[in-house]
Parts: structure tokens; C-alpha cells; sequence
């Protein structure tokens, strides 16, 4: 009787146990998804139009971060590298001997904080920054070349956006380039590109004015070889390996029960307790929660040490005593050059290595649901690094994460 009386009761405490948990959504043993880790990475959270971080995106729980890399540190280095390759060529770089240096500008997206920083960075270095945010606008600036101040006027800047109305679009830099070379002819001595993708867009122009030096941004691998080939003036590294494993380890980090300082030290600016230790430069910004890679200037003097396949040396293999944990990471496009042709291999590359087992879905560059409608089965997942298709898109993401 009494073992029957035991039975009985163990089986009420069971169904009892279940109904609670029924009730109240998740057993003690359960994550909720608004409670995961969250990682912005590529585009920081901002509005469109003033530049302003998007805090409470930011701010969702203690566990969102945001990786990227000091996109006003890369601005000034892709103009500093402009001025200094100036600064020694001949006076034959001025193709009509008019004392002008006119030069052209293709603009990733005017709605995106490190198009803006580019923009402004190479405009500082020429003096045609006028403090405006209309990227349309500038003013005449100077610079020397070989001795002899020249007085330097942007013929033109203008948004690359296909037809599709993706942004940073390389087929709308090789259509901008043959009706510049056009309308422009020898008015052009310079030209300089927000990324990679569109300055090899223009070398794409069958009626690129051969010898007028070009730069990007990025060191995509197609742009390092350019260089190498000297079609290709200079480009700038934002470190994509350290980008990528930043991503990467600030989410293992968190997963491991890392808090304070530890989340975006371990690993990234000091040994992890596996040795692990990004080797590129990091910083991290508290006052928006943000871990940004330094960046590097490349041209004909270093390009060979870009050359792809140079993987971090500082990540190895995670012991098999570290769980794996599951990631959904979605980009923004995936037709994007810099995002497809180099972070996504290095993501790749470094999931593994950390014991991560990465999901990755790709949006359309032009519609937010492209990668919403992917963004799915949130609850099987441990934590989640999005790139958003427009930067002040964050709380479409997060709405879907609150639960």
C-alpha cells in the first residue's frame, strides 16, 4: 500500500513539475532568448541620418555587444595614405596641366556610419571638407605634389546604389566611371572609392583613364592582388581576421559565463585560459559597448603581408572539454564584397577553432525582411550576431528575441 501511496505521489509532483513549466514558459534550466547573448557586428546600431548610436538596441540585455572596427581611425588612414602618395608623384598626375587635382568619389551609403567616415576622412586630407553632412557637398582644398601646392576640387561624389537599390554597388561604380570618364575626361586625376568592391568597379570601365591612381577601402583579396598588379593605388585593412574572431569570442566569452571586463579582454586583448589571443589591435569603447579593430593602410610597400591566407596564428583549436554552442548569424547582403569574398571565410575559419557551430543566412542588401524571414527557430540557438540591412534596424531584430 505504501509503495503505491509513493508511486502515485511521485507521479502528481511530475505532472505538477510539468505545469509549472508549462505556465511559466521555461524550466529553471532554460535560456530565454532575450537573455542570450547578442552580438551587432560590421553595422553599429545608429540613425540614418545623424549618426547617433542606437543605446537602446545596445542596451537590450548585459549581453549585447557590438564589433567592429574605428571607422573615423580608417577614414583618416585611407586619407592619409592619398596624401602621401601625392605628396611624391610627378607633376604629370595633373593630366591637363591646369594646377587642379580634380578628383571623383564613390560613396558607399549616405545612411551608414562608416561610409561617412570615409567620406570625411579623404575629404579632411584634401581640404574639401566642409563640415556639411550632405555628401554632396564640398569646397575647393589644396595639397602638394613634389614641392608645388595644387589646388584640389571634387568633380563629383555619388551614392552607389543598383537598381535594386542595394548600396556600396559595384556594377553602379562601373556604369558612375564610364559616364564620369565622359562627361570628365582629362578634368580627372584622382579617383577614390568608400570600399574595394566599387573601386574595382571602376577599373571595370572600359574607358578608365589609364595611370589615374584609384583607392579603396578593405583589402578584399581581389583589391591586395590590384595592388600587387598596380592597377590599384591603396586600400586600407580593417583587420578582418581580428573582426571576425572579436565576433567570434565575445560570444564564447559570454556563453562561458564571462562578465565585466573579462567579455571583451579574454581572447581578444589578453589570453583566454586556452592561450587564445587575437594578435591585431583592439580596443573597446564602454561608453557604446563597442569592440573595434585598428586599421592599416596598404599599398605598394606592403601588400605582400595581405596576401590571403595570412590567418590569425594567435586562435587554435578549443580543447573538446569546451562546448560547442550554436549560432544564427545573419548579413545584411550577400552579394557585398568585403562581407562574402572576406569576413564570412574568416567566420568560417574561426567557428570551428572555437567551438562554435555557426548558422549564417544572408540577406538581399535592399530589404530588412530578407534576413528577418531567415532570422527563424530562435530557440534553438545559444546566441545570436546580426548585421543588419539598415543600420537603425535594431529593434527588428530584438522584437523577435524577446521571449
Amino acid at each position: 500500500m505504501k509503495k503505491t501511496i509513493l508511486v502515485a505521489s511521485a507521479a502528481v509532483l511530475a505532472a505538477a513539475s510539468m505545469m509549472s513549466c508549462s505556465k511559466g514558459g521555461a524550466s529553471k534550466n532554460v535560456t530565454l532568448n532575450k537573455d542570450k547573448p547578442l552580438v551587432f557586428f560590421n553595422r553599429q546600431p545608429s540613425d540614418p541620418t545623424t549618426g547617433a548610436i542606437d543605446m537602446d538596441s545596445m542596451n537590450w540585455n548585459d549581453k549585447t555587444y557590438y564589433v567592429g572596427f574605428d571607422a573615423a581611425g580608417g577614414g583618416a588612414v585611407q586619407g592619409k595614405l592619398i596624401v602621401d602618395y601625392l605628396a611624391s608623384a610627378s607633376a604629370s598626375i595633373d593630366r591637363n596641366g591646369d594646377g587642379v587635382i580634380g578628383y571623383l568619389l564613390c560613396i558607399g551609403d549616405v545612411g551608414h556610419n562608416d561610409s561617412k567616415a570615409r567620406t570625411e576622412g579623404a575629404r579632411k586630407a584634401l581640404g574639401t571638407w566642409d563640415g556639411s553632412t550632405d555628401p554632396t557637398v564640398s569646397k575647393e582644398g589644396s595639397v602638394t605634389i613634389s614641392g608645388k601646392t595644387y589646388k584640389v576640387v571634387e568633380l563629383e561624389g555619388k551614392a552607389m546604389t543598383g537598381t535594386d537599390g542595394s548600396t556600396w554597388n559595384a556594377n553602379a561604380a562601373t556604369e558612375a566611371m564610364g559616364n564620369w570618364a565622359t562627361k570628365y575626361g582629362d578634368q580627372i586625376d584622382l579617383v577614390i572609392s568608400n570600399n574595394d568592391g566599387m573601386a574595382m568597379g571602376c577599373l571595370q570601365a572600359s574607358n578608365y583613364p589609364a595611370g589615374v591612381p584609384i583607392f579603396g577601402y578593405d583589402a578584399n583579396a581581389d583589391a591586395i592582388e590590384a595592388i600587387g598588379a598596380g592597377k590599384l593605388s591603396g586600400t586600407v585593412s580593417q583587420n578582418v581576421d581580428a573582426q571576425a574572431t572579436a565576433t567570434l569570442q565575445v560570444i564564447r566569452n559570454l556563453l562561458d559565463g564571462l562578465t565585466g571586463a573579462d567579455v571583451y579582454q579574454k581572447g581578444l586583448t589578453t589570453p583566454d585560459a586556452n592561450g587564445n589571443k587575437v594578435s591585431a589591435d583592439l580596443e573597446y569603447i564602454a561608453s557604446t559597448k563597442a569592440v573595434l579593430a585598428k586599421n592599416t593602410g596598404v599599398n605598394a610597400s606592403n601588400w605582400k603581408d595581405y596576401t590571403a591566407g595570412n590567418r590569425d596564428k594567435g586562435i587554435k583549436q578549443l580543447p573538446d572539454s569546451v562546448p560547442t554552442k550554436k549560432v544564427i548569424l545573419t548579413i545584411y547582403n550577400s552579394a557585398d564584397n568585403f562581407l562574402s569574398s572576406s569576413y564570412l571565410p574568416a567566420l568560417q575559419y574561426y567557428a570551428p577553432l572555437l567551438n562554435i557551430d555557426l548558422t549564417v543566412v544572408q540577406g538581399d542588401g535592399q530589404n530588412e525582411a530578407s534576413c528577418l524571414d531567415k532570422f527563424t527557430n530562435l530557440n534553438s540557438f545559444d546566441a545570436y550576431a546580426i548585421n543588419m540591412v539598415k543600420t537603425n534596424s535594431g529593434s527588428n531584430y530584438t522584437d523577435k528575441l524577446k521571449y
